[in-house]
């Protein structure tokens, strides 16, 4: 449970995570860079200073005790600096000296002046620093040193190339985040778009080797599945199409038997095997929906021409929507779903109804609905695996072999679609076959 409001903070796509780990590594070093940048320039800057500022104030000090006591505040400004400057006077009251490297400093001052002037020190404040050297001249006048150590000032062009910089960061963070993901991307795609036939889409086999090592292990597993499936659907078709035949000769046998009740029980029990044998050979060949051409088809006219004939022979069926347009469908597997759909609705809800619509992705929907019991709600998704009934409302005496569903679902996974069922408000079944 903790682990999981640890990971609350993180974005959910990989790319989103590997941006934000890439970008903020690299900011914390281009930080650490600038921060170690800056301390060197400041430790550089304070050592060149106490380096040479004892010869300077030595100089400085010999041209004021030198100086008539009324031209001294006249050089004041010509010995100034950035770092410190010259008061005549006590200066200001301090604290002793705490700093090693201003003790090390006043050591070299008084060694550069010599101990006539009685040189000693004191700090001011600690931050910002600032502290305090004190000469006694040969007059008996007193002057002060007053010292500001400060890094050099920054260059007004740094923040331009400090922002040009983190700009750099942020595009080639993108695209090597870009670049990784990428293939992830293409994989995860490939894998929706996988269809239970060969001729499914496959991965380019091209780029980086991890990458080509993925593709071709995906070609292969699909190619696999289709196999695998292939032969499993021929097995189903080779014994459904095999059975046809016995159960004919076995139907011509009862057939010439005497008028009966157990003469009528076999003939019906014949039937309903010629049903189930019809029934797995269309299960078997619908998994090669895909294979037909897709072809530009006026949606309206396509139902109508649907709903008309199913009224034509007297069954209820009737429109509640439609649209007008084109889509490239394949025509002849979308009819056998919605002609599958609708005779579910009829035998089970009594009548059905028929409309299409644009989803929000601009797919077409073509929605068949009914007002019959309607599916149990964690039933939803098994109705649609062959050979699967509910003992409630579909059984052997309506005639189903539970492949109704599951030869409509099959179809549609085969041609790119989809086929989703939910239950009406108001009771009844709502079958929708989203196409691409």
């Amino acid at each position: 449970m903790a682990s999981t409001r640890s990971r609350r903070w993180l974005p959910r796509s990989m790319a989103s995570r590997l941006y934000l780990i890439i970008f903020a590594g690299l900011m914390l070093a281009q930080g650490l860079s600038l921060a170690l940048l800056f301390y060197e320039r400041y430790e550089s800057a304070t050592a060149m200073m106490f380096n040479t500022v004892e010869h300077d104030v030595g100089t400085s000090v010999a041209i004021l005790d030198r100086l008539p006591a009324q031209e001294r505040a006249n050089w004041l400004g010509r010995l100034q600096r950035d770092n410190y400057h010259y008061i005549l006077g006590p200066g200001q009251a301090g604290s002793p000296v705490i700093s090693d490297r201003t003790r090390e400093v006043i050591r070299l001052i008084e060694k550069e002046v010599g101990p006539d002037f009685h040189v000693h020190a004191d700090t001011i404040s600690v931050k910002p620093a600032l502290y305090q050297v004190h000469f006694t001249l040969h007059d008996g006048s007193l002057l002060t040193l007053v010292v500001m150590p400060r890094i050099m000032p920054v260059a007004h062009w740094l923040p331009f190339v400090l922002a040009v910089q983190i700009l750099l960061l942020l595009m080639c963070t993108w695209l090597a985040v870009r670049l990784a993901t990428l293939p992830l991307t293409k994989l995860a795609q490939a894998a929706e778009s996988m269809t239970p036939t060969a001729d499914g889409p496959r991965m380019s086999e091209e780029g980086p080797t991890e990458v080509v090592q993925a593709a071709v292990a995906f070609n292969t597993m699909q190619e696999r599945v289709a196999r695998h499936l292939k032969e499993r659907l021929h097995i189903l078709a080779s014994i459904s199409h095999d059975l046809q035949t016995p159960i004919t000769r076995m139907r011509l046998r009862a057939e010439v038997l005497e008028e009966g009740e157990e003469r009528q029980k076999i003939l019906d029990s014949l039937r309903e095997m010629e049903h189930l044998v019809r029934e797995g050979v269309a299960y078997a060949r619908s998994a090669h929906g895909g294979a037909e051409t897709p072809v530009r088809m006026d949606v309206k006219s396509f139902l109508e021409s649907l709903v008309f004939d199913y009224q034509d022979v007297g069954r209820p069926v009737s429109f509640s929507s439609c649209i007008n347009g084109v889509a490239m469908v394949r025509q002849q597997a979308l009819r056998r779903v919605v002609c599958n759909l609708i005779d579910n609705a009829i035998k089970y809800g009594g009548a059905a109804e028929v409309g299409a619509w644009r989803n929000e992705q601009n797919a077409l929907c073509i929605e068949v609905s009914d007002r019959g019991p309607g599916i149990p709600e964690d039933e939803l998704e098994q109705v649609l695996q062959p050979f699967y009934r509910l003992e409630a409302s579909r059984n052997r005496d309506t005639g189903g072999a539970g492949l109704g569903l599951a030869i409509a679902a099959q179809l549609m996974l085969s041609i790119g679609g989809n086929l989703k069922l939910a239950n009406r408000e108001g009771g009844g079944l709502m079958a929708t076959v989203i196409l691409p």
